[in-house]
């Protein structure tokens, strides 16, 4: 590097300490500059012989991680310094003794567990970023800090991940969109989570980013028009009542509004809600609520509410801290819009979360639930029975949930996940409640276990010390926490009877004169196709595998001669088949890896993917390796949790092959309508149509057409003719 390259580097990095300072959201004492200044010279110099990808010098990194964790999270001095620290002893000569002989142990400990994450033991079989999410979330209860600023670092890696390869930001955004965004969401760092949503968009589905990205700043001035003539209705009442307040416009994430179009089945210019209007008041804190009623009762004089959606997380908040009011009224154009109001302090919570909480806290409210739920989460970090990919759902089920507000008997309040059922409850209450549990009852009526609970339900549970839980009762347990404990106790029962059933199996074996040794219980296992002798005894102990069942295995053990001969006789059909596919195949051929090579693979069922769709290998287990489609429900926690397992594939050729595709199609119902369509199937040559359904409703019509394609392109086309008959709304593939 040139000495005015340094020169120009040296100067950046004074400018961006200053910055650093001035950003941040605490008031700094002395003692504080002099412990961030100090931090900050120990990550310039253990860092100096460092560069990216993209050639800027690596201490940039931990400096815009700082300055993340001190601007827009909002967290103290001590978490600035070891923000700036957060790769110094993963990456450079300093360790953590000399951390914690210069910072203390506070600093030490964050940097620990930042350390601990990076750490990943690569012999074990299981999931590498599972297990590593597992410690990552067992720091949790050690110091939040630890995660706040892994969330952190994780925003920073991903505005600055254009100079990665392909693959790497397909990894890493899976990832985050996985866990991390769910992650921010949990602690209220709602702006952050919405950040690394696009972000997560941007490098797994690029086109679709960009399309919308356009169209959201097409749309950028008809949005602020709309604030303007929304805000010039109400702000005469407003002013009249003497209040303190400014109208923002907030347009929803471009991640919320794919959401939206995918779960509706909507194109963009049919997402309604495309922004939400938010009034931000000033208020002593005994007023607040006061002043957020007086606000809708305005906003509702001037435009008419929807009944059906008004949200009060004043009166109760959410167990993330949120507090806010929200409501949707008919605005000007007769269209909806999504009104949230807010006094300065709950703006604050909802985009700080967790700091803004202990700015605001009074020693007689609590922390906005954080502290319950760390406890409950400790309960699942604790239950070691369960595996990483396994914790890892579990976990996740607990972050992302709306949440429904429900009482019990006495009339306490308990707030649970929206799709939470009365099990759900029992075991929310306590875990030997729901061990027992016999019945729910929902206000006042016997219920099944399985009933979804709703918010104000009061709900009752029933409880018998002989019951316990059995495995229907995953079916009607939503709740990571309900779950984790019902596996646990049904693999415990599974265990007992496994030992029971060894006993039997030996017994039984010995009346048909074998020996249970090792050699018998592998021909066992593979005679009654399981995966493990426990699923051998268990099967045995639960009279699954019974005496006619055994003697069948005697019989195939001392006849092999016999079965030798039945194998030979089914195997012919295969080879045929093989033949046939690589007739096929030729012409149709998917490849995988940066060499294209050709491999075996099968097709999975969760999306079914045709030539041209864009697809991904995953390598399975027992059945080779499975194409998915990159958008297929599963591949984020695929790509996420198993990302060393997946194969890059693109299609070469697709002109001989043919693959099957539903569509459904929706309109007018018109005479001759049914015709149309058919015939403009028929009038291409490359189409074979296999069934044809269509039902008609007081004028309106759906219709479900099987079709056998070559490849995308026609299908697309035939799309595309179907939508130019007269009368068709919609057509979309299934």
């Amino acid at each position: 590097m040139t000495e005015a390259a340094i020169e120009e580097e040296k100067k950046e990095l004074a400018k961006q300490y200053k910055q650093l300072l001035k950003i941040s959201y605490r008031t700094l004492t002395k003692e504080d500059k002099k412990l961030i200044r100090s931090a900050f010279d120990l990550a310039v110099d253990a860092h100096k012989d460092q560069r990216r990808k993209s050639g800027e010098a690596y201490i940039f990194h931990p400096i815009a991680v700082a300055k993340i964790v001190a601007s827009e999270i909002g967290l103290d001095a001590t978490s600035i310094a070891a923000a700036l620290l957060h790769d110094v002893v993963e990456d450079t000569d300093y360790n953590l003794d000399d951390i914690e002989r210069m910072f203390g142990v506070v600093v030490a400990r964050i940097v620990d567990g930042l350390t601990k994450i990076a750490h990943i033991n690569m012999a074990e079989d299981v999931s590498m970023q599972a297990e590593n999410f597992r410690k990552m979330l067992l720091t949790l209860n050690e110091d939040i800090r630890v995660i706040i600023i892994k969330i952190a670092d994780r925003l920073h890696n991903m505005q600055t991940m254009e100079s990665m390869p392909r693959d790497k930001q397909q990894k890493i955004a899976s990832e985050t969109l996985y866990i991390y965004a769910p992650l921010a969401h949990r602690i209220g760092l709602y702006n952050i989570k919405s950040e690394l949503e696009d972000l997560g968009l941007k490098f797994t589905e690029p086109e679709v980013y960009a399309d919308i990205l356009g169209r959201i700043k097409e749309s950028k001035e008809e949005q602020d028009a709309y604030i303007e003539a929304f805000t010039k209705v109400i702000k005469n009442t407003l002013d009249a009542e003497n209040l303190e307040y400014e109208i923002k416009g907030r347009p929803k994430s471009i991640f919320s509004i794919r959401r939206k179009m995918l779960a509706q089945n909507v194109s963009f210019d049919e997402v309604y809600d495309k922004f939400a209007v938010r009034i931000i008041y000033k208020s002593a804190p005994e007023n607040e609520k006061f002043f957020a009623w007086k606000i809708y009762s305005i906003v509702t004089d001037h435009f008419r509410p929807n009944p059906i959606r008004l949200r009060d997380w004043i009166s109760s908040p959410k167990s993330t801290g949120y507090e806010a009011l929200h409501i949707t009224v008919m605005g000007p154009k007769g269209r909806w819009v999504e009104v949230q109001i807010r006094s300065e302090r709950m703006n604050e919570i909802a985009e700080k979360g967790f700091a803004a909480h202990y700015k605001y806290k009074n020693k007689e409210k609590d922390d906005g639930g954080l502290e319950n739920w760390l406890n409950k989460l400790q309960e699942t970090l604790e239950n070691s029975e369960i595996s990483a990919v396994d914790f890892v759902e579990e976990f996740k089920l607990n972050l992302y949930a709306k949440e429904i507000f429900v009482f019990s008997p006495k009339g306490d309040l308990y707030s649970l996940p929206k799709g939470a059922t009365g099990l759900d409850f029992a075991f929310h209450i306590h875990t030997e409640i729901g061990m027992h549990t016999r019945g729910t009852k929902v206000n006042g009526k016997l219920v099944p276990l399985s009933h979804e609970l709703k918010s104000g339900d009061q709900v009752e549970v029933i409880t018998s010390e002989s019951s316990k839980p059995t495995a229907n009762w995953l079916n009607y347990a939503t709740t990571g926490r309900a779950r984790s404990k019902i596996k646990s106790s049904l693999k415990d029962e599974k265990k007992q009877l496994a030992e029971e059933g060894k006993i039997i199996l030996a017994r039984k074996l010995k009346s048909l004169k074998i020996n249970l040794d090792e050699h018998t219980l592998n021909q066992l296992v593979v005679f009654f196709k399981v995966k493990t002798s426990l699923d051998l005894y268990y099967r045995v102990g639960a009279g699954i595998i019974d005496n006619p069942k055994l003697k069948d295995f005697a019989a195939s053990r001392s006849n092999a001669f016999i079965s030798f001969f039945k194998n030979r006789i089914r195997k012919p059909e295969k080879p045929e088949d093989v033949n046939k596919e690589e007739i096929t195949e030729k012409f149709d051929q998917l490849v995988f890896g940066k060499n294209e090579d050709k491999l075996d693979y099968k097709i999975a069922n969760c999306c079914n993917p045709i030539p041209g769709d864009n697809v991904f290998g995953f390598v399975t287990v027992n059945e080779g390796i499975k194409i998915h489609k990159t958008n297929c429900p599963n591949a984020l926690q695929l790509q996420s949790n198993y990302s060393y397992r997946i194969m890059p594939a693109k299609w070469i050729d697709s002109t001989q092959r043919e693959f099957k595709a539903v569509l459904t199609i929706s309109g007018i119902d018109t005479i001759g309508l049914v015709n149309e369509v058919t015939k403009v199937i028929s009038n291409n040559l490359h189409i074979d149509m296999k069934s044809v359904h269509f039902d008609s409703n007081d004028g309106v019509f759906t219709g479900k057409i099987v079709v056998v394609v070559k490849n995308k392109t026609i299908l697309n086309n035939l799309v595309e003719n179907i939508k130019k008959i007269n009368g068709i709304d919609k057509v979309t593939r299934i």
